[in-house]
C-alpha cells in the first residue's frame, strides 16, 4: 500500500484494492454485489483544494491506465461527470465504466487515456455526503453561483495537469456528463472553447431559456457562448438521448438551434429513457471516437 501524499493544494491516495475501496463508499441505492471489477490500471483519489467559495476540497477519483508509471508518455484525459443525486463513484460503482474502459483499451477500439471523475456537486453537505440532497430542480442542479463549475475549472483541471503527465491542449482533452453533468459539461466547454475538443452530452439537463435573476453569469448568454465555441468548433459535440427521456423535447429544440445556426454536431436518439442502460452504451460509443483528430 503506497503512502498518502500531501501537499498545500491537495492530497493524493493510490486505491490498490480500488473497486473494493470506491465501493465502501458508494450513495445508497446502488446495486449490491458481493464482487467488484478490479481494473487494469490504477484508481487514486484526489483531493483538489478549492479556490472559490464553498467546499474547501473536492473528492476526485482518476483512472491511470495500464503501464502508466513506466511509460514515462503523457496521456489524453477524458472528464466524466456525474448526474444530481450521484457523486465521483457513480460511473464507476453504477456505470461499472472502468470495465468498459478496460475492455475497448483491450480491443483498440478506445485510445488510452487518463479518466478523471471529479464531483461536481455544489454545496458543502453535497460534497462531503458526496450526494445531491435537491434544494428545488435549479438550486440542486444549478446553484446560486456556479461554484462547481468554476472549480473545475480552476482547481481540478489544473490540479490534475500539474499532478500528471498530460496533454494539456484542446486536441486532448475530453468533457462528458450525464443528465446534471451533461448540463455542466455543456456550459463548461461553452465557457472555456479552448479547452476541450470533444464534447458529450448525455441526456443533458438543459438550461432553461430564462432565468431566474440571482444565478450565476456561468449560466447566461449561452448562445453567445455557443457562437464563440463554435468559430472554431470541437472536433466532436455529441448528443446523445432515449426518445422516452423527459429530456428529449428538450434536446430536439436544442438540436435544432444547433443546426439552424450551422453548428457541426451529432445528435443521436435512442430508445429508452433517463437510465443506466443508455448512458453506459452513450460512453462506449463516445470513447470509441475521441483523441482520434
Amino acid at each position: 500500500m503506497k503512502t498518502s501524499v500531501q501537499t498545500s493544494a491537495l492530497i493524493i491516495i493510490i486505491l490498490n484494492s480500488c473497486a473494493a475501496s470506491v465501493a465502501s463508499m458508494s450513495e445508497e441505492g446502488y446495486p449490491k454485489t458481493d464482487t467488484y471489477y478490479h481494473p487494469d490500471g490504477t484508481l487514486e483519489e484526489v483531493f483538489c483544494k478549492s479556490s472559490v467559495p464553498g467546499p474547501e476540497a473536492r473528492r476526485t477519483l482518476v483512472y491511470l491506465p495500464e503501464g502508466y508509471e513506466e511509460s514515462g508518455r503523457d496521456y489524453p484525459v477524458l472528464y466524466l461527470l456525474h448526474g444530481a443525486n450521484g457523486n465521483e463513484t457513480s460511473w464507476i460503482m453504477k456505470g461499472m465504466i472502468l470495465r468498459e474502459i478496460d475492455n475497448l483499451v483491450k480491443k483498440k477500439e478506445m485510445k488510452e487515456a487518463i479518466v478523471v471523475f471529479p464531483n461536481m456537486n455544489q454545496y458543502d453537505d453535497e460534497v462531503d455526503y458526496g450526494y445531491s440532497r435537491a434544494k428545488g430542480p435549479l438550486e440542486s442542479f444549478l446553484g446560486p453561483d456556479g461554484t462547481a463549475e468554476t472549480c473545475f475549472i480552476r482547481d481540478v483541471v489544473t490540479t490534475i495537469d500539474s499532478l500528471y503527465r498530460t496533454v494539456p491542449v484542446k486536441e486532448m482533452r475530453a468533457i462528458a456528463g450525464l443528465s446534471m453533468g451533461g448540463m455542466q459539461a455543456l456550459h463548461i466547454s461553452a465557457s472555456y472553447p479552448d479547452m476541450f475538443g470533444y464534447i458529450g452530452l448525455f441526456s443533458p439537463f438543459v438550461t432553461p431559456p430564462h432565468q431566474k435573476s440571482g444565478y450565476s453569469d456561468f449560466y447566461h448568454g449561452i448562445r453567445n457562448k455557443l457562437k464563440e465555441q463554435f468559430k472554431n468548433p470541437p472536433y466532436m459535440y455529441w448528443i446523445m438521448i432515449g426518445r422516452m427521456d423527459f429530456f428529449c423535447i428538450h434536446m430536439d429544440s436544442f438540436s435544432s438551434y444547433l443546426n439552424e445556426h450551422g453548428y457541426p454536431h451529432k445528435y443521436i436518439v435512442t430508445k429508452g429513457g433517463h437510465e443506466w442502460y443508455n448512458w453506459v452504451d452513450y460512453c462506449n460509443r463516445f470513447m470509441k471516437e475521441i483523441f482520434r483528430c
